[in-house]
């Protein structure tokens, strides 16, 4: 339900294209919710029929034009319903801490080189939210725009700076377990 609430939330901060939306995407709202450009292109039609955004009027029409769209009123009021709605987290499913639980009864074969490659993943993340944070978030900046846009990146170096401590206590963990290969 999340992805029609995200696209509302871009189009209100800029009209865009679907082309547009999913650059966007990968530079913004992506980490943290993902989107294909043809999931995105499928949403905005249906939130267009909807009645949550409209197509701009095109300035030149044109054969094959992309259209830009923006959020209407009945969007922004749908979009501040979810917001101020309660809802419950979501149980977190990590197919890695399950392939570990696995590994005690199978064997430890090929995850050590995975933890490598997965703390080398998040190290490259975590230096750039904090590349971002840098460039974007100055000390002083007081909006609250800002200060919230701040604090979702926040989440995401906390949430990468756990998974680096915990992949390298992992890794540590790895280095003392014995040779053995339960059967």
């Amino acid at each position: 339900m999340s992805l029609p609430h995200a696209i509302l939330t871009a189009l209100l901060e800029k009209p865009s294209s679907g082309l547009e939306l999913t650059r966007r995407f990968d530079r913004s709202i992506g980490y943290f919710w993902s989107a294909t450009h043809q999931q995105i292109y499928r949403e905005l039609g249906k939130l267009e029929a909807e009645g949550l955004i409209r197509a701009l009027p095109a300035e030149q029409p044109a054969r094959g034009q992309k259209k830009s769209y923006e959020v209407l009123p009945a969007g922004r009021a749908e979009l501040a319903r979810w917001t101020a709605a309660s809802q419950d987290p979501k149980p977190h499913r990590d197919a890695l801490l399950l392939r570990l639980r696995a590994a005690a009864v199978v064997g430890t074969a090929g995850l050590q080189a995975d933890l490598l490659h997965h703390l080398e993943l998040h190290e490259r993340q975590l230096a750039e939210y904090r590349e971002i944070e840098r460039r974007d978030f100055p000390p002083g900046s007081t909006s609250t725009q800002d200060r919230l846009r701040h604090l979702v990146l926040r989440a995401g170096i906390d949430l990468e700076t756990f998974w680096t401590q915990w992949l390298r206590h992992a890794l540590q963990e790895f280095a003392e377990l014995p040779d053995h290969q339960p059967g």
